[in-house]
């Protein structure tokens, strides 16, 4: 009975506050499902993926969600705040057209230097993660490189899909002023709306979708995995991978998701790239289809045909049961064993591809 009421009172505060929580974000109009209808990815009612995938491919979901809350496994967490480099903004709004850096925040958000652009990937730059603090993962450092207000225009955000981990509603908020486009998938556009980021500057799109900026086409890709801010709502929104390239370079940033044959098609149709900025973390074998082992990992880098590989999608929140850095120890190992450059900068080092050597030095072992 104990463990009822607990999962019980945790399942009716967050019908609530998906009812009402600023949060939770935006609904679609009956205009934008009947658009969404048209994409060849929606079907009663939710968006689905190119290949069969479920969300959990073994065990419980009360069942793992008790375990995730109260039954921590060993080294889920690093002892104390990672090392971090504080980014100096100024830096940022140096406009170089043939400079091509990235600098990684922890987890997934990135900021992409690329044809005198800058490009935010996933920007979630809080602390605390989404409406219910005391139950969603807080940060494993008290501060970032950088606060979304320090931050110089932007030309665009992409973001991949509306987890809380990836579409920060208070980072959303401090950012949505100083951004020219926010590149999102289908559905997620309602959210941005609800929190006041101007429609115009609002371009929801589907797989194989392309956009335009100065010097730069973004292309939205597929992913494999789900989506929702609530009970309600599963799959209520797209997920993407994204492809940017300019006249001379070509980034790639996979999302969130499992593995599968996107991964060989957008290398063929996009590649090579001079950079993938690769998922790689909070997986389990419970969920293996939506989300890669850090060997998995690896492969999807080169089946893109990606010329350097940075982990992302680790290095701040435990959302699984692996050790906290057992993600970039796997996926050294076998970016090693495929011949794969790999880049492993610390929170906030920003990385010059082309520019010598890369990061490499294994601080998390420190």
């Amino acid at each position: 009975m104990t463990t009822s009421s607990i999962i019980g009172a945790v399942l009716l505060g967050a019908v609530a506050f998906t009812s009402f929580g600023s949060e939770f974000g935006g609904k679609p109009s009956k205009a934008d499902k009947a658009a969404y209808a048209k994409s060849g990815h929606y079907q009663d009612g939710e968006f689905v993926n190119l290949v069969p995938t479920s969300v959990s491919t073994g065990g419980n979901m009360l069942g793992m969600l008790w375990k995730f809350l109260f039954k921590k496994a060993p080294n889920v967490a690093p002892p104390g705040p990672l090392p971090t480099l504080p980014l100096d903004s100024l830096s940022i709004t140096r406009k170089t057209p043939e400079l091509l850096r990235v600098t990684w925040f922890g987890h997934s958000a990135s900021l992409v230097e690329i044809a005198g652009q800058n490009l935010l990937f996933d920007p979630m730059l809080s602390v605390e993660m989404g409406p219910v603090t005391w139950l969603t993962p807080n940060r494993y450092n008290p501060a970032l490189a950088i606060r979304p207000e320090q931050l110089p225009t932007i030309a665009a955000v992409m973001i991949s899909h509306d987890h809380y981990d990836h579409l920060d509603y208070k980072t959303i908020r401090l950012l949505k002023d100083k951004v020219g486009k926010f590149f999102v998938p289908l559905g997620i556009g309602p959210h941005l709306r609800a929190w006041g980021v101007a429609p115009e500057r609002i371009q929801e799109m589907n797989w194989g979708e392309q956009a335009q900026l100065p010097g730069l086409t973004i292309t939205c890709t597929p992913s494999r995995h789900f989506s929702g801010r609530g009970l309600t709502n599963r799959n209520s929104t797209l997920w993407s991978s994204w492809v940017v390239q300019s006249p001379a370079k070509r980034v790639f940033y996979s999302g969130d998701g499992g593995y599968g044959p996107h991964f060989a098609s957008i290398g063929a149709t996009y590649g090579p790239f001079d950079l993938a900025l690769m998922e790689c973390g909070q997986y389990n074998a419970d969920w293996a289809q939506i989300h890669m082992m850090p060997e998995q990992s690896v492969q999807a880098a080169v089946d893109v045909k990606a010329r350097v590989m940075l982990p992302v999608h680790w290095g701040a929140f435990t959302e699984a049961f692996h050790p906290w850095n057992e993600p970039v120890e796997r996926a050294s190992a076998e970016a090693m064993r495929q011949h794969l450059p790999l880049a492993t900068p610390r929170l906030g080092e920003p990385v010059t591809l082309g520019a010598g050597p890369l990061p490499t030095t294994a601080w998390w072992r420190q």
